[in-house]
């Protein structure tokens, strides 16, 4: 992880994490994990919004962010939303660490027929705004970027979960569906 800081008050904490795989037969599959760890540090404030309007913010940012780059919106599937959201609440309860553990099953796990699948995730803490701290994040970050730009991802799902220090856990799959 490299630390950076924003600003001289070094209060509030983003972690980003990025992976990736991209699935050539239904049988076989090659893993490309861009290995992404960033730490961001700047103002602390409380979080009040509910995990469902951050989810529903990080959604609309990331299809803003691709319609300004003239990339096609990604729909949004409840079952990838639900796999997401496992991953998130099992981070935010510390029984799994901050990492892409299980991502092969997650993917599969949303039933959907697929090519290929990414996932980014980052937490956060003490911000009004943590969908915008997390997608700023991930915009900033080379691994994180590749996986919101790949025009090739036309669904996604995304879970938010917050526990009880306050952390917030995002969870974003994409999938290419076949």
């Amino acid at each position: 992880m490299f630390p950076i800081t924003v600003s001289s008050i070094a209060l509030g904490t983003l972690v980003l994490a990025s992976s990736a795989i991209v699935i050539s037969v239904p049988i076989r599959t090659t893993a490309s994990i861009p290995a992404s760890n960033t730490v961001i540090r700047v103002a602390q404030s409380t979080t009040t919004q509910n995990t469902n309007d951050i989810e529903q913010s990080i959604f609309d940012k990331i299809n803003q962010y691709r319609a300004s780059k003239g990339l096609p919106a990604l729909s949004r599937d409840a079952r990838i939303d639900s796999q997401s959201k496992n991953h998130s609440q099992n981070m935010a309860s510390g029984k799994v660490p901050f990492s892409h553990q299980g991502f092969d099953e997650r993917v599969k796990g949303t039933g959907v027929t697929y090519r290929g699948a990414a996932e980014n995730v980052a937490y956060n803490m003490g911000y009004s705004d943590p969908a915008t701290q997390a997608v700023q994040g991930w915009l900033k970050s080379p691994g994180h970027l590749r996986n919101i730009q790949n025009r090739d991802y036309n669904q996604t799902g995304i879970g938010v979960a917050t526990n009880s220090k306050g952390e917030v856990y995002f969870t974003q799959i994409f999938i290419r569906s076949k």
